[in-house]
Parts: structure tokens; sequence; C-alpha cells
């Protein structure tokens, strides 16, 4: 048998641990940019809830024990002088966790009890372990001691205080439980590996994975096993409204699935895992609704209408098919094909006004740009990136007809496709760029957002002499990290301003693409460059400031992995020939 490989070293601070399928991480991120001191047991069932928390205690005094915390791919360490504990998964609902040298204090992370709030401690003896029920998640934590000596305190106490149990060595010098996320009851544990046993299984998982997903990976691609472990360790099985396994964003607080960010796991997936690609491009249209309107993200307990997300998914759905190893059969492609032009009538009769040839959003939310200075002087407007947008959807749907063998339909969305080209050059090209206009008033703008620039997408569709005015408006908004969404001489422009300003992974990826697809190459080159480079230096943020490249908001963004893997493996593709 091969020994199992670590991983990459990481901190916990950023980037949650856990373990492909699991619900819960192990992070001191108990809340939306709010970190603890000690680490939880973070629980994403029913919304992100801190359960559990985890202290090192110095055997001689019983008080926290400093220590440092050491992570890879399937082991959690905290290092002390007197000793370590360990951590590792033996399931996805499952860990172990090993001490000698320090104890732990596992208790509660609600520190009041109510009928409709906090945390139930209390020995259960049918399992000869310790439960802590949780209102927050729904499910329940228990705690089998398997060596080593146990102190309890608060069980079947339904005030505040500590509720908790506390872990110390016996003779031997060391200890060892067990805690599994489980929903009413089961079997008392047992189980007969070995926790190193355990650690290399989980080795030998993120490596396997590893090896699918990046295989082309060398030491000019730094960053790909540690990108690889963001999309790993976010997976999670499907439970509750989440119909599929599916990467969520992230095990901190964007614990969702959003209706365009999918479209990049599945991407970064389609090579090395297609089924798990394909099962992240479906799981938001499982959710479609009777308007043929996607979702605007779903998540465990969830799932939202309030807003939708930008027509990628044609672009994606042509991309996917040429990645995926085995092109899809008959059935996917008609599956697909139905799915996309439920999605596009949406588009095309819901979303468009009463005799208007181009759609609008309501919102910057349905762009995905939420607070784009495009949308400053109004919300309900026909802007250039969804026409774009929507033009390659349409495309896409003829190319589907013709491989099902529908040429009819095929000519009719090439025609459709023609005329939203037509209408957007028309109604929304002025002179050297592209402006936004007002469904109610017809009144139009510019502004500097990179969005207005993002009919790049269209790559080979657009007139030359269109998409070199795009390109070079682009090169005036790369910084040395990348291309900030806001003109860094705009007086709009803010270094954490969402989309007033930082680096992200979506808008890289289209428009590198578009720009290659258009033949600036040179420029599409350079953005990629920089933007490996940034991840390479700073990890894969949800976001990141245009003139520092710190990285910000959410640290562990899927989706900014998989940006980072789609770039890497192309350049280094490039660079094999």
């Amino acid at each position: 048998m091969t020994a199992a490989r670590s991983g990459p070293a990481f901190s916990v601070h950023d980037i949650p641990f856990s373990t492909h399928g699991s619900w819960f991480d192990i992070s001191p991120v108990v809340a939306e940019k709010t970190y603890a001191e000690d680490l939880h047991l973070v629980s994403h069932q029913n919304g992100m809830h801190a359960v559990l928390r985890l202290v090192p205690l110095d055997p001689a005094t019983g008080d926290r024990a400093e220590t440092r915390v050491e992570t890879t791919p399937g082991l959690l360490s905290w290092i002390g002088e007197s000793g370590r504990i360990d951590l590792s998964h033996e399931s996805p609902d499952t860990v172990r966790l090993r001490g000698s040298g320090l104890g732990m204090s596992v208790d509660a992370a609600a520190r009041t009890l109510t009928p409709f709030s906090g945390t139930y401690f209390f020995r259960d003896p049918a399992a000869d372990a310790y439960v802590f029920t949780s209102y927050e998640t729904g499910r329940r934590y228990r705690v089998t001691v398997l060596s080593g000596t146990v102190t309890d305190a608060g069980t079947q106490n339904l005030g505040g205080g500590h509720r908790g149990l506390t872990m110390t060595a016996e003779a031997n010098g060391s200890w060892e439980i067990a805690i599994e996320e489980l929903d009413t009851a089961r079997s008392p544990y047992a189980s007969p590996a070995t926790f190193d046993a355990i650690t290399e299984s989980e080795q030998r998982s993120f490596a396997e994975f590893v090896d699918r997903v990046a295989p082309w990976r060398s030491a000019a691609t730094p960053a790909a096993e540690l990108a690889a472990y963001v999309l790993w360790s976010a997976t999670v099985r499907p439970t509750g409204l989440v119909t599929r396994p599916a990467v969520l964003m992230s095990k901190h607080w964007m614990d969702k699935v959003w209706s365009w960010d999918h479209c990049f796991n599945a991407l970064a997936l389609a090579p090395g895992c297609p089924d798990l690609a394909l099962d992240q491009f479906a799981l938001p249209f499982d959710h479609q609704d009777d308007s043929g309107a996607l979702p605007d993200s779903v998540t465990h307990s969830e799932v939202l209408y309030n807003f939708v997300k930008p027509p990628i998914h044609g672009w994606t759905s042509g991309r996917l098919r040429r990645r995926l190893p085995t092109p899809p059969g008959p059935a996917e492609l008609a599956e697909t094909y139905g799915r996309l032009e439920r999605w596009t009538a949406f588009w095309l009769t819901a979303r468009r006004a009463p005799g208007a040839d181009l759609p609008h959003y309501q919102h910057g939310n349905d762009s995905g740009w939420d607070n784009a200075t495009t949308f400053d002087p109004a919300r309900v407007i026909e802007s250039a990136d969804l026409a774009a947008f929507l033009v390659l959807q349409l495309h896409e749907l003829a190319d589907l007809a013709t491989a099902l063998d529908k040429p009819d339909q095929a000519r009719r969305w090439t025609r459709a496709a023609e005329e939203t080209q037509a209408a957007l050059l028309g109604r929304l090209w002025a002179t050297d760029r592209f402006v936004a206009r007002a469904v109610d008033t017809g009144d139009t703008w510019t502004s500097s957002s990179l969005l207005d620039l993002m009919p790049v997408v269209l790559g080979e569709h657009l007139p030359a002499d269109v998409s070199s005015t795009l390109a070079d408006h682009i090169k005036t908004h790369l910084t040395p990290y990348g291309l900030a969404t806001e003109l860094p001489t705009s007086p709009h422009y803010l270094a954490d301003g969402y989309w007033r300003g930082p680096i992200w992974a979506p808008a890289t990826v289209l428009i590198e693409d578009g720009l290659r697809r258009a033949g600036h190459e040179r420029l599409a080159d350079d953005i990629s460059a920089r933007f490996r480079a940034l991840c390479e230096t700073h990890g894969f943020a949800e976001n990141f400031d245009a003139l520092t490249g710190t990285g910000l908001r959410d640290r562990a963004y899927t989706w900014t992995a998989s940006s980072y893997l789609l770039l890497a493996e192309a350049h280094a593709h490039r660079d094999a020939r």
C-alpha cells in the first residue's frame, strides 16, 4: 500500500479544517467576520452555528494551555510544550481526537439554554456516551470516551454556565474520544480503526482527489494542492434541500451554493471528477421554478428566490461539455437543453419589458455584482453584460439543438442570438463603450465599473473594433494583482467595497476567456498570470484588495480556488505546447 501524503500545510484561521462530505468543520470562525479565541466544531446544517468549543488544557493546572495549531489535509494538531492533541475525520460525520500530555475541554459553545436556543448536555446511558443537543442545528453531537479520564459538568442543566466534559490522561499518558454529528439515535460508537489508520485514510483520500483534479500541477503552479483542498473540504453530502453532493462556496459564513458560483466549481472539477462536476452544474436547476428562473441560492434549509443570478450557464455548458472526459450522451444533452431553454425563456419573457429587445436586471444582486456602480443611477436596467451572457446562452442552445438533431430549433436559437447581439450593439454601444439603460425612463449612463466591459465575454462573436476597444478599457483596470472591479482612480473606488474595487475570481475568468477567444492573447496571459500570482501569495479569499492584494471577506472561497485551478491548468497546458 502506498504511503499517504500529508498534503499542504495551511492556517485554520483562513481555511476551515473539514473533510469531503461533512457538514461541519473545525475553525475559530464562529459567525460572519467573527473569530473566537478557541477552535470550535461549527455545523452548517440549518445555517452556520458554532456547537462545541474545543480548549486544550494544561493537565497540571487545568487552565487553557498555550498551543500552536498545525493543519494539513487529514490532520489538525494542537501542539504545546507538554504535549499535543490530534484530530482527524473518521467519516464525514465523525472525528476522533487523541491527546498526550495535554487535556481538553469539550463544552457547549452556547452558554445559555432556553426551550428554543442553546445546547442541552446529558449523559446517555444507552450509548455510554455524552450528548450535546443543538437547537440551532437540529442535530445531536455525541462524545464517546475511548480511553482516559473524563469529568463532566452541567449534565441536564437547563440554566446557564459551563456544560461539557474534560478529558485528561490515564497512567499511560494519553486519552482518546470520538465526536459524532447525528440525528436522533444510532448504535453505540464502535470502531476497530486506530487513530493513525484514520489519519492515513484521510490523507490518502485527499491525495487521490488532488491527483484527479490537478494531475498537471508542478512547481510552476504551487497553490494547486491547496486549491484542491479548499474544494475537497467544502464538499457536503446530500441532505435537506441540497439534492446532490455539493461544493459550498465556503465552510465559513458563505456556506451556500449561489446560482452562478457553482459554474466555476463545475468547470474546475470536470476533467478529474466528472460526476461531481455535473452535480455542481445541475444542483440549482433542481430548484428551477415554473417561470424557468433559477433560485438565488440553495443551502441545507432554504432556497431563496428573491433574486436571480446572471445567465452564464450557456457559457458554462459549452465549456463543461468540452472538459468532460466522456462527452455527454443524448439523454444528458436533452436534459441540459430543456433546463437552459426554460432558463432562457425566463429572461426573454419575465425579464423583457413590453416591446423591449433586451432583458433587464431588477437589482444589482441579479447580476452577481451586487453594489457595482453601474447600478447607482437605477436598479431596473438593461445592461450589456446581461445581453452578452444571453447571446452566448442562445448560441449554446443552438449547438445543443444541432447535437440533438433539432435543426429548426437550432436555426431559431441562432437567429435569436443574432437579434439579441444586434440589439446589444444598437441600443447599448455608444462610440467607445457600453452604456446601461433605465427600463422606466430610457435614460442611459456609463460608469467606471468593470461590469460595463463584461461583453468582451462574447469573444469571437464581437466585431474586432469593439473587442479591441474593450480590451483597451480593460487594461486600465489592471493593477499589479489583477482586474479591479472599479477603476482605482474613480471617486467611488473602495478598497474593501465588494464590487466597487476589489478583484474577484469570476470576473477574471470570464474576461480572460473572452479576450483569449477574441484574439487578445497577450492581455489574457497577463491577466491570468497576475491572478495566479495573487492566489499563490494571498490564498483563496472571496475577493482581494486591488492595490495591496490582501485577501478580503471570507478567506476560503471555492470559486476562487476553482478559478485558480482553471487558469493554472490552462497555463500548464500552454507551457507544455
